[in-house]
């Protein structure tokens, strides 16, 4: 067979039984009654079982070795199972097995067996070879409670059949079965089912002992109970194992009070009444409730987290009077022992996603804060490096300059007036030099950082332009308009730089009277407009020029417009547009991330 189809045989003491039947998800019995002549089944016999399976032919027989043969037993079908596994079992009565031989069956062995059938039923005496042969033995020896002589019932009757009685007069009853629960209320367990047994008159008794019980019958839906119930002690064996099913088998009430073995997810956990326990349980669409004494299911108890994946024994029961119609069915489980947990609650749950959303987002604003101090430490970096170098321009290059002028002055203050030409060409030395000294010297002033990190942007602008029209007659205009904010460092050296770069192309090339400077500062831009009444150029032809391609180089590094108007005659507006690093918020944290992202990229392609 295998897990749910086959064919078994067996031997039962409840009715002195040859047992042989077909199992297809169940056990389906035929059932052979010895004849009383004959020697009966009992405890603490050595017997000897054999079964065979030939094609679709299944032959059972029985013998005891001390008191001769007992029975045999053959069935037939039409369709069969052809393969299979051989397996034993003692089911509800701790049997012992020894000697278990498998082998092929031929056609002789299967023509000799049923041979010696000699009934209708197909059932005849016989002895198996000891060569062949299952041998088993009912029972084990009772334990110190059940040694005192007790008569045992021969009207025993399964568990399953109560539930056939008659409603409208009690009767009376006996069964045979195992121990699956003894408290709250006693349960017996046999083959067909489960039974209650409320307040019984019974010695102490634990779970696994195999008692009789007499008792009134009260009949169930799906499972019976024995009222004013007297219980007597057989013997002690191994517990019945449990039935695994799922919840939904459960619910439906096949399994009520049988021992089984589920699975489900924990939704709460609370105290109950009588110093209960209560797990509230769900497995797919069906829930259900599992109770169970505290004892030592304390420490289990604190420790079983909510939504864990649990597996659970106990006795399935549907009666009103312990789901008190809240779930289909109450598992009543025997201890702490009969809970496990498979598996913890799953990570992400809502209490875990938002710990780890939190925990981006602050890693996020950590890893901006970061970067916004590495950005600013390099180009404080840049800025030294330029005071450097506009030092070193100053002391060298400037300073020559400036002795070239005083050598060449001197040269011509020495040259006879007799010699015009000498003159002239000496004018145009002396010129040219001081043309470069100027230039030096707006270069020296570019570079150096001071006035952009001594105060604000316009205000840098301004003291650079007045700088370059000092002496002169150009008029500058410095405006400011919206609510000024902090510019990062890194934007406002960049339009620092093209503004310098748009007040020297005017101050050298345009001639104008006026300079205007004005700054315009929205949401998340800031708006820089450099202006003047010059002669303007034509943009066709100047718009390739170095000092233009170099602002719109310096402008995409940090993600700004830039737009150019000028006219012959109608002076020069560069605008410029540059976005702002908007207000920290809680959602506005990764477009922050992205930009700045996007401006490192810029800022590495203008480097190269």
């Amino acid at each position: 067979m295998d897990s749910y189809t086959g064919y078994y045989a067996g031997l039962r003491s409840l009715d002195n039984s040859l047992v042989v039947g077909h199992a297809e998800h169940g056990w389906m019995e035929r059932t052979v009654n010895l004849d009383s002549t004959r020697a009966k089944i009992q405890p603490l016999q050595w017997y000897h079982l054999k079964l065979l399976a030939y094609g679709c032919e299944i032959v059972a027989e029985a013998s005891s070795g001390a008191q001769g043969s007992l029975a045999s037993s053959a069935l037939s079908e039409k369709d069969c199972v052809v393969s299979g596994r051989v397996g034993l079992r003692s089911y509800a009565a701790g049997g012992v097995w020894k000697n278990v031989t498998v082998r092929p069956a031929t056609r002789e062995d299967l023509t000799a067996m049923l041979a010696r059938t000699v009934t209708t039923e197909k059932t005849a005496a016989l002895a198996s070879p000891a060569t062949n042969q299952e041998r088993y033995r009912v029972g084990t020896p009772a334990d110190q409670r059940a040694r005192q002589p007790f008569s045992r019932t021969t009207n025993a009757q399964s568990i399953d059949s109560l539930r056939l009685f008659p409603l409208s007069k009690p009767a009376k009853a006996t069964v045979r079965g195992s121990v699956i629960l003894t408290s709250p209320t006693l349960f017996v367990q046999d083959s067909s089912g489960g039974v209650s047994v409320p307040h019984p008159s019974a010695p102490p008794l634990k779970i696994g002992d195999e008692v009789e019980v007499s008792g009134e019958v009260h009949p169930g839906d799906f499972s019976s109970s024995l009222a004013h119930a007297t219980v007597q002690v057989l013997w002690a064996h191994s517990p019945v194992p449990a039935a695994s099913v799922t919840a939904s088998q459960a619910a439906s009430g096949a399994f009520d009070a049988n021992f089984v073995e589920l699975e489900g997810t924990l939704r709460s956990k609370s105290y109950g009444p009588d110093n209960t326990l209560l797990f509230d349980l769900d497995s797919g669409p069906q829930t259900f409730r599992a109770i169970t004494n505290r004892g030592r299911g304390d420490a289990l108890f604190n420790n079983v987290k909510l939504n864990s994946l649990l597996r659970l024994r106990g006795i399935c029961v549907v009666n009103a009077a312990y789901t008190r119609n809240l779930t289909p069915f109450v598992l009543l489980l025997r201890s702490a022992d009969d809970l496990k947990v498979l598996a913890g609650p799953p990570w992400w749950n809502t209490g875990n996603l938002i710990a780890t959303l939190v925990g981006v987002i602050a890693l996020a604003f950590v890893g901006i804060f970061l970067y916004g101090r590495i950005e600013n430490w390099r180009l404080r970096a840049v800025m030294e490096e330029r005071e450097r170098l506009a030092h070193e321009m100053h002391d060298t290059l400037a300073q020559s300059f400036a002795g070239i002028g005083f050598q060449l002055e001197a040269v011509r203050n020495g040259i006879p007036a007799e010699l015009p030409v000498a003159h002239h060409q000496l004018d145009l030395a002396s010129d040219l030099v001081k043309h470069s000294h100027e230039e030096a010297r707006r270069s020296i002033a570019m570079l150096r950082p001071e006035p952009l990190l001594a105060g604000n942007l316009l205000t840098a602008l301004e003291s650079c332009a007045r700088q370059m029209v000092e002496g002169g007659a150009v008029k500058i205009v410095a405006t400011c308009s919206g609510e000024p904010r902090p510019v990062p460092l890194r934007i406002a050296d960049t339009l620092y730089r093209i503004g310098q770069e748009a007040i020297a192309n005017a101050v050298s090339h345009a001639d104008p009277n006026k300079i205007t400077i004005s700054f315009e500062y929205e949401e998340n831009l800031v708006h820089l407009l450099l202006a003047d009444d010059g002669k303007g150029f034509a943009e066709s032809e100047n718009l390739r020029g170095f000092g233009l391609r170099g602002m719109r180089k310096r402008a995409s590094s940090i993600s700004a417009a830039v737009k150019i108007e000028s006219a012959i005659g109608q002076g020069t507006r560069v605008q410029i547009a540059a976005p702002l690093p908007p207000r920290m918020t809680l959602f506005s944290w990764s477009n922050l991330l992205r930009k700045y992202l996007m401006e490192s990229t810029h800022a590495q392609g203008f480097g190269q």
